[in-house]
């Protein structure tokens, strides 16, 4: 068990969106320390109970929602800290575990063969977390006495998010809760793709996409250009394709595959899909954050979306370019 506690946040995001942007971008509501505490959390796989890595970040105060976070193929809950503190930071728990990228009974983020059983599993983490007897909220009140949070209890309000292979998870999971836990998916504000990846076997994408499509959810998108590392964008072409609307987020012009881990990629992402450029690391925080905000609290914060001052800076500065629906 590993337990951080941060009261201070650092002036490099600001630093960073002034100089592309060229104006003081505007204030995204953050709350003044968070802290990190490391467990497990159960999950079923075929006739076995897996016990994945799963990290916990508690923001200062009450927590304004919770964001499940799912990193992407071949990494772990590690390689999405420095997200998860920028959500954490801003008032969300954040819960981020670790999946298995290669499992013989085929429980794995990426669908390699039909990982569908086991996402289905995966997704009761949030069906049944108004169960005191869940898996997630068993892995919360752990985590919660171990950060000094004994009595209290999950938010009630939920965001999905998910880089990679992740963002396939997010959209299928978000489905799954419409399909199966009807009421806790009324509890869902925002489904978040981060350079989402759409699996080369099966349709978890564009299932969950077109499943949750006509009920209104928000889903916003941080992409970068299409290359190997992402498939060709292969998961934003499924999203513009399947969800017409006006608005789905933005694309990073010279964005890269690693943009969603920020500080905390490593040389094995780097090396095969190319280095982040401070520029996009703060572009995708800061959006990514305000757009939770917004979905959580039932607002519009224009300065985040087309239109915008902070939005058009970026756009006419080209740092971003607008998805939309086809």
């Amino acid at each position: 068990m590993s337990l951080r506690r941060i009261t201070a946040l650092p002036a490099l995001l600001v630093a960073a969106l002034t100089a592309i942007a060229g104006t003081t971008p505007a204030p995204v509501a953050a709350a003044t320390g968070w802290t990190e505490v490391s467990n497990t959390v159960d999950v079923a796989c075929a006739a076995f109970t897996y016990h994945p890595s799963a990290d916990w970040f508690f923001p200062a105060g009450t927590p304004k929602a919770l964001v499940y976070l799912q990193h992407g193929f071949s990494r772990s809950n590690g390689n999405v800290a420095d997200l998860a503190e920028h959500y954490a930071a801003a008032g969300f728990l954040v819960f981020a575990p670790t999946l298995p990228s290669a499992d013989i009974f085929g429980c794995t983020v990426s669908n390699l063969g039909n990982n569908a059983p086991f996402l289905n599993n995966v997704a009761t983490w949030l069906g049944q977390a108004a169960t005191p007897t869940g898996a997630l909220a068993r892995s919360y009140a752990d985590a919660a006495a171990k950060a000094g949070r004994t009595g209290t209890s999950l938010p009630g309000a939920y965001v999905i998010a998910g880089h990679s292979a992740g963002g396939e998870v997010a959209a299928y999971v978000a489905n799954r809760l419409r399909s199966t836990y009807p009421a806790q998916y009324a509890k869902l504000k925002l489904v978040q793709l981060l350079d989402p990846v759409k699996s080369a076997i099966g349709s978890n994408m564009p299932t969950g996409l077109n499943g949750i499509a006509p009920t209104g959810t928000p889903v916003y998108a941080v992409s970068s250009p299409p290359y190997l590392a992402n498939s060709n964008a292969n998961g934003t072409v499924e999203l513009v394709n399947d969800l017409h609307r006006p608005f789905l987020g933005v694309r990073l012009t010279t964005g890269c595959h690693c943009d969603a881990e920020g500080a905390s990629t490593d040389g094995l992402c780097t090396a095969l899909d190319g280095t982040p450029q401070a520029q996009n690391i703060a572009a995708l925080q800061t959006l990514a954050v305000a757009w939770a905000n917004d979905a959580v609290a039932g607002t519009v914060t224009t300065s985040y979306y087309p239109g915008g001052t902070f939005y058009q800076s970026l756009l006419s500065s080209g740092v971003i370019q607008t998805l939309s629906g086809a």
